[in-house]
C-alpha cells in the first residue's frame, strides 16, 4: 500500500488515536477520522486530515479502518455498524485493547462480510504514539499484515505477528500484566530508598543502567520522582486491561498470584478516586501505606 493511494479511516481520536492518526497523515496517507466528540478531533483536521460527521461517512470509501477505542463493548458497537457500511475488501485493524475471545468473534464476523481483520493492540503509551514508536502485537493472517504493514509502520517501530485471530490481544494482556507489575515494584523501590535517605535521582540512574533497568523505569521514573501523575495511560484503563488478563488467565486455568495481587492493587487505587491519574500513581498508594508524605496524588 502506498500512502498517496490509500484512504484510512481512524475511529477513536483520544489520547492514543489522535497522535496515531497524525502520524498516518505525516506518512502521506489520506486520513479521515471519526470521534463522537468532534472538538477532540480538531487537531487532525488542522494537521492535514479530515473529520467525518458519522461513522458511516468515515468508513464508506476507506481501504483500511483503524479502531482505537477504550473497551470491548465500544469496539463491538462500532464494528456492528462498520460491518454494515464498509465496502467488501476493506481491512479492519483494531488497535484497541479488548478481550481475546471478543477479538476472535470479531474476526469471524469480519470474514462473513469479506473484511480481512487484524487485532493489533499497541504498547508504548502516549509518548510512543506521538513519536510513532509503538510496539504493535498482531493477531491474524500473515498476508493481511503484509498488506497493511506500511500503515502500521507509520505508527510503530516494532510490528510482530504473534499468531492467529485474538493472539495480539492475548499478548497485550501479558504486556499489561508486566507493565503494572513493574510499576508496582518501581513504586516500592522508590519508597524503600526514600525511607533510607538515599539520593533518589542518582539511585534511579544507576538502577536504570543495570539489570533492574526497564522501559517503564526509563519512561516513568522522572515523573514519579517529581510526583507528576498527569495521565499518559490512566489507572481506569489499566484496571480494565488487568481484568481482561485475569479473565483470560482463569479461562485457561493459569496460576497467577502476582497477577491477582497487582490487579487488586490497581483496583484499590481506582476506587479511592485516582482512576483519572497515570498508572504510575501506584506510587502514591505505596507511599501512603508506608506513612511517607512525600508523594501525593496531584
Amino acid at each position: 500500500m502506498e500512502g498517496d493511494r490509500v484512504r484510512i479511516a481512524v475511529v477513536g481520536l483520544g489520547v492514543m488515536g489522535l497522535p496515531m492518526s497524525l502520524n498516518l497523515v505525516k506518512a502521506g496517507f489520506d486520513v479521515v477520522g471519526y470521534t463522537r466528540t468532534a472538538e477532540r478531533g480538531r487537531p487532525l483536521a488542522d494537521g492535514g486530515g479530515a473529520l467525518a460527521a458519522s461513522l458511516a461517512e468515515a468508513v464508506a470509501d476507506a481501504d483500511v479502518v483503524v479502531t482505537v477505542l477504550p473497551d470491548t463493548p465500544d469496539v463491538q458497537a462500532v464494528c456492528a455498524e462498520l460491518f454494515e457500511h464498509a465496502k467488501a475488501g476493506t481491512v479492519l485493524v483494531d488497535m484497541s485493547t479488548i478481550r481475546p475471545d471478543a477479538a476472535r468473534e470479531l474476526h469471524e464476523r469480519a470474514a462473513e462480510v469479506s473484511m480481512p481483520m487484524l487485532d493489533a493492540p499497541v504498547s508504548g503509551g502516549e509518548a510512543g504514539a506521538k513519536e510513532g514508536k509503538l510496539s504493535i502485537m498482531v493477531g491474524g493472517a500473515a498476508e493481511t499484515l503484509e498488506r497493511v504493514r506500511p500503515v502500521l509502520a507509520a505508527m510503530g517501530t516494532t510490528i510482530v505477528l504473534v499468531g492467529g485471530p485474538g493472539s495480539g490481544q492475548t499478548v497485550k494482556a501479558a504486556n499489561q500484566l508486566l507493565v503494572a507489575g513493574t510499576l508496582q515494584l518501581v513504586s516500592e523501590a522508590l519508597v524503600f530508598l526514600d525511607t533510607h535517605g538515599v539520593d533518589l535521582e542518582p539511585a534511579v540512574d544507576v538502577l536504570g543502567g543495570g539489570l533492574a533497568g526497564s522501559t517503564v523505569l526509563a519512561r516513568k521514573g522522572e515523573a514519579m520522582l517529581a510526583g507528576n501523575f498527569q495521565p499518559g495511560f490512566r489507572v481506569d484503563l489499566h484496571h480494565k486491561d488487568l481484568e481482561i488478563y485475569r479473565s483470560a488467565a482463569r479461562q485457561n486455568g493459569v496460576f497467577s498470584p502476582a497477577g491477582a495481587l497487582v490487579a487488586e492493587l490497581m483496583a484499590s487505587l481506582r476506587v479511592t478516586g485516582s482512576g483519572g491519574l497515570d498508572h504510575s500513581a501506584l506510587l502514591t498508594q505505596v507511599a501512603a501505606l508506608s506513612g511517607v508524605e512525600k508523594w501525593s496524588a496531584r
